[in-house]
């Protein structure tokens, strides 16, 4: 029971962990990478798609994106939903390839960015403690049923704090390491 509680546990800090690790690979650094148009969706037939499924996007070199749309009368959708969204990115189009170069971060630009990344990082820790507090209450109620002994309960919340520690140390390296991108000139 009380492992059911830890792996349980340890499954959702993972979770919030990925969770982080899709986050900021959305922010973008100075270098050029698909999943930073992820989130732009284009009106398609009538239904709002993501733009990974109505078309290839490509790195051309470390400033630039290529995107090409596998119909040709879905170039000027995908060019006006990437101006639309809030990357501030200006798409040339050639013939059915849309060419989306990206300008380098100012430095007020890079802090706005760190202040994202820290804040998305916060909003990770505080899931994986909240996961935590989840996984001490339900060893608490196994006490109050006695199915456990108060023992089991102490041992299981050292090994949540444990999980804990370790996930949290996770994001902190994320968070290091995305810091350390987004200063790079």
């Amino acid at each position: 029971m009380i492992d059911d509680i830890q792996k349980d546990a340890d499954e959702r800090m993972g979770k919030s962990v990925e969770s982080l690790v899709h986050e900021l690979a959305k922010l973008r650094t100075g270098r050029a990478h698909p999943s930073l148009l992820d989130h732009i969706v284009v009106s398609y037939y009538g239904s709002d798609v993501p733009l990974s499924q109505v078309s290839n996007i490509n790195v051309e070199d470390a400033r630039t994106l290529t995107i090409t749309p596998w119909e040709q009368n879905m170039v000027a959708p995908v060019e006006k939903a990437i101006m639309n969204s809030d990357l501030g990115l200006n798409p040339n189009t050639a013939g059915n390839v849309i060419r989306v170069p990206l300008p380098p971060l100012t430095e007020e630009r890079r802090k706005d960015m760190i202040r994202i990344v820290r804040q998305e990082a916060e909003n990770a820790r505080i899931a994986v403690r909240n996961i935590r507090r989840d996984a001490n209450h339900n060893l608490k109620d196994l006490v109050k049923e006695k199915l456990a002994s108060e023992d089991d309960e102490r041992r299981g919340e050292e090994q949540v704090q444990k999980l804990t520690d370790k996930h949290i140390k996770e994001i902190d390296a994320l968070l290091e390491k995305k810091e350390a991108d987004l200063m790079e000139v």
